[in-house]
Order: structure tokens, then sequence, then C-alpha cells
């Protein structure tokens, strides 16, 4: 009687221990990928600046995507200038934050996808453009159907947020102020183009070589950042195709051996550009929207987005559009992507309580 009861002992504990076995390999083969798609544009296929119209997406899932038949919130990362997803997920610390986040509980398990907004230049405004590329289009009529084609996403704007860093912040607010039927929250890290700053617009490149450059390429070998910026910036906002070789108006004209101000220009990309002048025609949408919430860091060394960031939230209250403004210390990208930085403990949050998961 006593062997009996010791050999079903053991045999009980042999078998909790290839339960326990099993759960552990199941989990260690359940986990979190990142994986790589890409996406032939035909909506790009229209520019003047030679666009790679093969457009490279990075995808983040979550532990657990190949063993559940689950749905999935997705949030659209878009990146700044001189950046691409690829070297966004290259360190592996994008990765290895969305899998601490997702175990502690910051946020339940969702899809991150980012794509690749380079160009041959500085990158895209996020704009729709003749010259540049209409990229607005391509983000809401090829990219955001093709992720809910490809994957297992929750296919509606409840469950879809976008963000992105400063250029790219820039974008995720005109996406969600434009698009509130796909794209139902916001966060935008640092983002610029909110507004005017302190220094005139016009002050910041040198205009002389801008307009004696015979190409993109010869205007980026001069090394001047802000009049290679403000170039791509008019072949987004002024574009011109009839005017070669950098196809667009500018806010600085040549006239008469001097470098006058373009009044008619100037008007133009301010009102194509600026978010601040864009409140009044959307502000219906952005009341429509169930989070809006951007931050500035006190210490960019271009004091004018923090001034165009601050006024920004000022106009949004006037309008009584309901949102989160913060400015924290620090500068443009410093506190983003590192252990309880910007990402992890604002970002990631605001979206698992806004997104609507299975």
């Amino acid at each position: 009687m006593v062997n009996s009861l010791f050999v079903r002992l053991i045999f009980t504990l042999l078998n909790v221990y290839l339960l326990l076995f099993i759960l552990a390999t199941s989990q260690a083969h359940a986990q979190s990928q990142v994986v790589t798609r890409q996406i032939n544009s035909t909506i790009l296929q229209n520019n003047l600046i030679g666009l790679d119209t093969s457009r490279h997406m990075t995808i983040y899932l979550p532990d657990g995507y190949d063993t559940q038949n689950k749905r999935y919130p997705v949030v659209y990362f878009l990146h700044s200038f001189f950046w691409s997803d690829k070297q966004m997920f290259e360190d592996g610390i994008v990765k290895s934050m969305l899998d601490k986040s997702i175990a502690n509980g910051t946020i339940k398990p969702f899809i991150l996808v980012a794509a690749d907004f380079g160009n041959h230049q500085v990158g895209s405004f996020y704009e729709n453009s003749p010259v540049s590329g209409r990229w607005l289009d391509f983000i809401t009529q090829e990219w955001v159907p093709y992720v809910d084609s490809e994957f297992r996403t929750i296919a509606n704007k409840n469950s879809r947020g976008v963000t992105g860093e400063m250029i790219g912040g820039y974008g995720a607010l005109k996406l969600a102020m434009m698009f509130p039927d796909i794209f139902s929250s916001v966060y935008a890290l640092h983002p610029v183009g909110t507004g005017l700053g302190y220094n005139p617009m016009v002050s910041r490149p040198d205009w002389r070589i801008i307009h004696e450059s015979k190409s993109f390429e010869e205007l980026m070998a001069k090394g001047n950042i802000f009049s290679t910026i403000f170039a791509a910036m008019a072949q987004a906002y002024s574009p011109n195709p009839n005017r070669p070789p950098l196809y667009a108006d500018f806010l600085v004209e040549p006239v008469d051996d001097e470098y006058k101000i373009n009044y008619e220009t100037a008007y133009k990309l301010r009102k194509a550009f600026l978010l601040d002048r864009q409140i009044h025609q959307y502000a219906d949408n952005l009341h429509q929207l169930r989070g809006i919430k951007f931050d500035w860091g006190r210490y960019d060394t271009n004091q004018d987005h923090v001034l165009s960031n601050q006024n920004f939230t000022r106009l949004l209250d006037e309008y009584g559009i309901e949102h989160s403004a913060e400015e924290y210390r620090g500068g443009t990208f410093d506190k983003n992507w590192i252990a309880n930085g910007r990402i992890e403990d604002n970002v990631l949050p605001f979206f698992n309580r806004l997104l609507e998961f299975e």
C-alpha cells in the first residue's frame, strides 16, 4: 500500500514537471518578433525628385502573435529627418522596451508599425506634393490598408493610434487632425511646425546658395542644414513642377540682384505647413479624437520649437479641444528611447488607455 502511494506520488510529480516543461517550452517559442515587409506604392510614383516607390517597413509583433488567434490594435510610428525604420530597430532597444512594457502591464499586447519615409534629400514632410510625393495619400490609402490586410489587426479607428518624433510628431498630429476616421488617438513627441517661433522663418536659410544650386545634391553638399530643410519644405508646401531644378517657389526670391521676401509664397507656405493655421479648418475633426497629447523638451537648441508648442496648446484651448501638453526637462530626442523615458512612461500608457483591445 505504501509502495503504491509512493509510486503514484512519483508519477504525479513527473506529470507536473512535464506540464511545467511544456508550458515553459511553448512560452520560449512564443516570443515577440520584428518582421519586415516591402510595399510597392503606386501613389508615390507621381514625384519629381526620384523617390524609390518600393517602401520598406518594420513591424513589431507581440509575444503570442503566432500562437494565439487574436487581433491587435496598431500604433503607427513616423520617424524624423535623416532616419528610417531600419535604424529605429537595429540596436534592439525598441523591441526590448516593448517586450518589457507588455510584460509588466504598461500596455496590453499591440502591434507597432514603422515605415521608411526617407529619400535622398532630408526625408518626408508628411504632405501631399506633386514634386516630393503624396505622402498623406500613401499613408492613408496604401500603408494602413496594407497592414490591415497582412496582419491580424483590429481594423477600425478606435484601435489605431499614431505617434512620431519631431517632424514625425508633426506628421502624426496632421494625420489625426485630417483623418479622425482612420486614427482615433495621437501622441506627438516634440513636434515641429506647430507654429511660428522667435525667429522669422526667412532668417534661417542662406537663400543665395539655394538659388545658385543647380541640383538638390549640390545644395546638400554645401552643408547648410537650414537651407537644405527649407528647400525640401518648399518642395512640399509651395511646389512648382514647372520650375527646375528644385521645382519650388521660395519664401525669398532674387529680384534685381537682391533677395526679397515673396509675400504670396510666404503666406501660402505658412498656411499649408504650420499646424496652428489649420486648427480652425479641422476643429471639428480634432473634437472627434479620443485622445491628443504632445510634449516638447525645454532645452531644444532651437527655441522656436519650444515657443511654438507653448502657443499651440493655448490655441487648442481657445477652441475647447481636449488635449494634454507637457514641457519636460530635456532636449529634442534624448528622453525618448531610454529606460523610464517618454516612450515607456508616457506614450505607451497613453495608448493603453485609449485604444480598444480585443
